[in-house]
């Protein structure tokens, strides 16, 4: 009853705000739970045993984020019987999230290339290996089904040249995030100068410190390196930072409301790899006025 209800209300927000022309941005995981209803429904269209317990779970291998990779205890896909019926089950999931978005951010793009898969049980994500995704293909299936649809690639990473060609060949915008770019090599691909304009810009995103955390804990020989990259010695952070994104080739930029309001990383939205805490923060109605 709570999910008939949240339905009806979001969806009287997304007509409001399309009749102010504000469109909504929302967020698709490549992944579901186990426990989720959608595993309940389609067991055949997941790595599940005959007791309906996982024997792969996705993850990603160790990164920036993390030395022991992340397992998110979610069961892989089986991707000939999801292909052998036309990719229907992805078709419907898609269409059901413009019934309440605009645009779609597809999480972890890289997965449709390659996932990493993880023996279920596992400690940690450092034992596992890559298992092909279904490519182009399910991107053909929802466009000739559906349409062209407004999608992101969430590009970030370990992105191959393989993955790079798959975004490309399916007309998706990727991401650049500010807070990857200064590392002294010039040809970084997240510092602006080397965006391409069929890009989406974030200062950082929910899984970064907030940028005024972030930049507080740069050492004062790096922030020297950006106020140079930006030219303006003088400028204010991080709110150079944001001007930077945002007067950039990029087709969109998205602004995080902490980094908006200039907060610290108290204000943090997400750190990958934990729970508590996550997803927890809250603005005070005082701030926006």
């Amino acid at each position: 009853m709570a999910q008939f209800y949240f339905d009806r209300q979001w969806k009287s927000i997304h007509e409001r705000a399309g009749e102010k022309g504000i469109l909504l941005f929302g967020d698709l995981p490549i992944f579901v739970a186990h426990d989720s209803a959608d595993v309940w429904a389609h067991r055949e269209l997941f790595h599940l045993d005959e007791a309906g317990q996982m024997t792969r779970v996705a993850g990603v291998p160790p990164d920036y984020f993390s030395a022991e990779g992340q397992l998110w205890n979610m069961p892989h896909y089986r991707w000939d019987v999801l292909a052998a019926r036309g990719y229907r089950w992805w078709i419907d999931r898609i269409r059901r999230q413009r019934e309440w978005f605009d645009l779609i951010r597809i999480d972890h793009f890289r997965g449709f290339e390659a996932a990493w898969a993880v023996p279920a049980g596992a400690p940690n994500a450092v034992e596992g290996a890559w298992e092909p995704g279904p490519g182009l293909a399910l991107f053909h299936a929802i466009e000739t089904t559906l349409g062209p649809q407004a999608l992101v690639a969430e590009d970030l990473g370990l992105i191959t040249p393989e993955v790079d060609a798959l975004r490309l060949a399916a007309h998706m915008p990727g991401m650049r995030v500010l807070q990857f770019a200064f590392d002294s090599d010039a040809e970084n691909p997240y510092l602006p100068h080397n965006f391409e304009p069929m890009t989406v810009a974030y200062p950082g995103t929910h899984d970064n410190p907030t940028l005024t955390g972030w930049w507080r804990a740069l050492p004062e020989s790096r922030q020297a390196d950006i106020r140079g990259y930006l030219g303006c010695e003088s400028a204010s952070m991080p709110e150079g930072l944001i001007r930077m994104a945002l007067a950039s080739v990029a087709c969109l930029t998205i602004l995080a409301l902490q980094d908006l309001l200039g907060l610290d990383d108290e204000a943090r939205m997400n750190t990958p790899g934990t729970v508590t805490a996550n997803w927890s923060w809250r603005v005070d109605e005082d701030a926006l006025f």
